[in-house]
């Protein structure tokens, strides 16, 4: 859901506090706010909870870092060559773990 720039509108609601529980118990399991849960489901719009992306996105910023240290090494001379093949092998499994969220979400 695109983002507005500026919120000014208010919405007041009255709920029982157990509705209420509820609603922010959904809100958190989705990873989001309370209002941003209730603007999403009030405009129909489904919302796509994907468990195991964090694995994968730990995974590929410790091999952007990777990739930027030999890129720094290589710039200032102090790698002459380099094997990329452990490289290739870890993006492909990445690229595959990927593959598998986006199948199951869908």
């Amino acid at each position: 859901m695109p983002r507005e720039k500026r919120k000014t509108e208010i919405v007041t609601m009255r709920m029982t506090p157990h509705t209420k529980e509820l609603l922010q118990k959904k809100a958190r399991e989705a990873n989001m706010t309370l209002t941003m849960y209730l603007c999403v489901c009030g405009l129909g719009k489904q919302i796509v909870r994907v468990d195991g992306l964090d694995e994968v996105l730990h995974e590929l910023k410790a091999q952007g870092r990777n990739l930027n240290q030999l890129t720094t090494l290589a710039n200032i001379g102090r790698l002459k060559v380099l094997r990329g093949d452990d490289l290739a092998e870890g993006y492909a499994k990445l690229s595959a773990r990927v593959g598998e969220l986006a199948k199951a979400v869908t």
